[in-house]
């Protein structure tokens, strides 16, 4: 698989925002790729030995920021793009945090417990030296969760030989985690849904929407949007959907998936179908339904040039990493569908993370209230600035985030001098 290469649309944005030939440069290429060999020794005494990586994309504006993903289909590229992701949502949530990001090439659902626990503490033996409070700070991503981020905020003290709660976050509370982190993607997922549709001028119970995956982020959003008046009709998760035409209710296909977080269940087993009295429908169809608003909230490339152009959603919420690919970002956007882009819709994680580090540093605690208004401050204004630019240029959402971004790098960089600068 080839290296990963910046978007076209970051090149439309350098020649748009004029931004310095210094900037480009440093955003051509991660700063730091780490890749390492983390052998995990199993329950029945084998050794497995799994590939993993840290990516450090940019640090211009403070340490890297970014989640450790377990899953079979991670590799270098995956990660790396993720990371640069990470970069532009930091900037643009103005948070003092660079971009990085983190993967094991591993099915941690084929594992036990014990053996994930193994996993979690040699993974960050294997990057403990370029991670940290002031280097670059892990959280949850794919298949990890506040129990995992505990294992290796722990083995990371270990190791240091100094209690570091800040060097992780995404922690359970009682050892250092924040009120509110773990519904805050979803949450600020909602925000952005919700400062839309008021320029739209409409309510929320005019609005139908279909959730393409039900795993943390998408099964928060779900059931915040519900209980805010919007109409959940469908949900879908990595085993089949399920279809309500007039309202679907998700709290409690969500509690049942999450088996009542029963003891020693660290992954989900359930489907959204194990709730009974749903219409079960197919996955691609959830895809195809005719709603007034699409989240996509399962994992990149959800949406391709293969089923874009079955899609009839009008507007598209990217809750997950990338879940439209770039010829589909091209189909859509010449059927005039509107997409607000995933660096801004699903920030809400990386921004209450940040408020987990501050806490973590400083030992002050904030209760779940206090975090929940302060990310509404920064969700709100971070939609406000890019909905505003959008307008006023004319451009697609993503393109006015991306700008915005960028810029904010472009003037840290140019404060510490650039090309125009030392040339006189």
């Amino acid at each position: 698989m080839p290296d990963f290469e910046i978007p076209a649309l970051l090149e439309t944005v350098f020649e748009k925002s004029d931004i310095s030939e210094d900037t480009r440069k440093l955003l051509s290429a991660p700063n730091r790729k780490l890749e390492a060999s983390v052998p995990l020794r199993r329950d029945d005494g084998s050794l497995d030995v799994l590939r993993a990586w840290r990516v450090q994309y940019d640090t211009t504006l403070g340490p890297g920021k970014g989640g450790v993903r377990f899953h079979p289909d991670v590799d270098a590229r995956e990660v790396t793009e993720l990371a640069f992701w990470m970069t532009l949502k930091c900037a643009l949530l103005e948070l003092p945090f660079g971009g990085a990001k983190g993967g094991v090439q591993v099915d941690p659902k084929a594992l036990s417990p014990l053996e994930v626990e193994r996993l979690a503490r040699g993974y960050v033996a294997a990057v403990a030296d370029i991670i940290g409070p002031d280097r670059d700070i892990p959280a949850p991503d794919v298949h990890t969760n506040p129990r995992i981020m505990g294992w290796m905020a722990d083995e990371f003290s270990k190791i240091n030989r100094s209690h570091q709660p800040a060097a992780m976050t995404g922690k359970p509370v009682c050892l250092g985690g924040s009120e509110g982190r773990i519904a805050a993607t979803g949450c600020g997922a909602l925000i952005v849904l919700r400062e839309w549709i008021e320029r739209q001028d409409k309510r929320p119970a005019d609005v139908s929407v279909a959730v393409q995956g039900f795993g943390s982020a998408g099964g928060h959003f779900a059931c915040l949007a519900h209980e805010a008046g919007f109409r959940v009709v469908a949900v879908s998760d990595s085993k089949t959907a399920v279809h309500d035409e007039a309202d679907l209710d998700p709290r409690p296909i969500f509690e049942c998936k999450r088996n009542g977080d029963a003891e020693g269940v660290l992954y989900c087993e359930k489907s959204v179908a194990d709730e009974d009295g749903k219409e079960e429908i197919g996955q691609e169809e959830l895809l195809k339904l005719e709603v007034d608003v699409l989240a996509l909230a399962a994992m990149e490339n959800a949406v391709t040039k293969k089923n874009a152009k079955g899609i009839r959603a009008p507007l598209i919420l990217e809750i997950a990493n990338g879940p439209v690919s770039a010829d589909a970002d091209e189909i859509l956007r010449e059927r005039d569908h509107v997409m607000l882009p995933d660096i801004l819709v699903n920030a809400g994680g990386a921004t209450v993370s940040y408020f987990e580090w501050i806490q973590s540093r400083t030992g002050e605690y904030w209760r779940e209230e206090q975090v929940t208004e302060r990310l509404e401050a920064r969700m709100v204004d971070a939609a406000t600035r890019v909905f505003d630019r959008a307008e006023a240029d004319d451009v697609p959402a993503r393109e006015a985030a991306y700008a915005l971004a960028v810029e904010r790098i472009a003037r840290a960089v140019a404060s510490r001098g650039n090309r125009s600068y030392f040339a006189g």
